[in-house]
C-alpha cells in the first residue's frame, strides 16, 4: 500500500489494486484561515470521518462519489475492512470537545490505526478493540488532542511497527499546537522521510518500531 500525508490528519491510503481511502479531510481555509493546507481535491473510494469539526470532516473536498464512514461499528467496503471505536476528544468524557472515533483499517494484509482527534489515554477496553497495529497514525500536537507525552505512552502500549505523527504545528497551521519535534525528541529509530508518501508492505515492515516523519503534500 501507499500512504500519503495530505496534511493535518488527512491521509490518502492506496491499496495495491488501486482502492483509495482518505481519512479526516480538512476544509482548507477553515477556522479563519488557521487551516492553511491547500484544498484536497483528490479522488477516493471511501472517506473516514473521526468527528464533526471542519478540520476533519469536509467530505465535499474529496472527488468522486466516495462512501462515507462515520461512528463506531464494522464495515467492509470494496474488500477493505473498517472498524470504528468510540473515544473522546478531551479528558472530560466529551464535555469539552465531544466524541471521537478511532478507526482500524485493514487492507493489503496490514492493519492501520488512525486515532483521529483522540484527547485521552486509551482504556484497556479500547486497546483490546484496536488489537494488533502495524501502522499507527497518531496526533502529537497537544492542546486539542493528546500531547507528545501521551502519544508516546500510546505508542509504547500498542507497539506498532511504524508510527506516523499527524495533527501538529507546521507552517500551514495557525492553531496553538506543538510541532513534531516535541514528539520525536530523544527517541530512537526516527526517520525523516523527506517526502509526502511511502510504500509499505508486510515484507518491508521494520522489526522494531520506527517513527516516520512525512512532509505534507498539500
Amino acid at each position: 500500500m501507499r500512504i500519503e500525508w495530505l496534511g493535518h490528519s488527512a491521509f490518502l491510503i492506496t491499496s495495491k489494486d488501486g482502492k483509495r481511502v482518505i481519512t479526516d479531510p480538512y476544509k482548507a481555509g477553515s477556522y479563519g484561515g488557521a487551516v492553511g493546507y491547500k484544498p484536497i481535491n483528490t479522488q477516493a473510494d471511501v472517506v473516514t470521518v473521526s468527528h464533526q469539526h471542519d478540520d476533519h470532516n469536509d467530505t465535499s473536498a474529496v472527488l468522486g462519489t466516495p462512501e462515507i464512514i462515520e461512528g463506531t461499528g464494522e464495515k467492509e467496503i470494496k474488500g477493505i475492512r473498517f472498524k470504528g471505536i468510540s473515544s473522546y476528544h478531551d479528558t472530560s468524557k466529551g464535555k469539552e470537545r465531544g466524541e471521537n472515533t478511532i478507526y482500524v483499517i485493514e487492507l493489503d494484509g496490514l492493519r492501520i490505526c488512525h486515532l483521529g482527534d483522540l484527547g485521552e489515554e486509551l482504556s484497556e477496553k479500547q486497546i483490546g478493540e484496536i488489537g494488533d497495529v502495524d501502522i499507527l497514525l497518531v496526533p502529537v500536537g497537544g492542546f486539542y488532542t493528546i500531547d507528545a507525552k501521551t502519544a508516546s505512552s500510546i505508542v509504547d502500549t500498542l507497539k506498532p511497527k511504524v508510527v506516523i505523527p499527524m495533527h501538529y504545528k507546521t507552517e500551514a497551521i495557525g492553531f496553538p499546537i506543538a510541532g513534531v519535534d516535541e514528539f520525536i525528541k530523544g527517541k530512537e529509530n526516527v526517520k525523516r522521510i523527506g517526502r509526502s508518501e511511502v510504500d509499505i508492505t508486510r515484507e518491508n515492515l521494520p522489526a522494531k518500531t520506527e517513527i516516520w516523519v512525512l512532509e505534507h503534500s498539500k
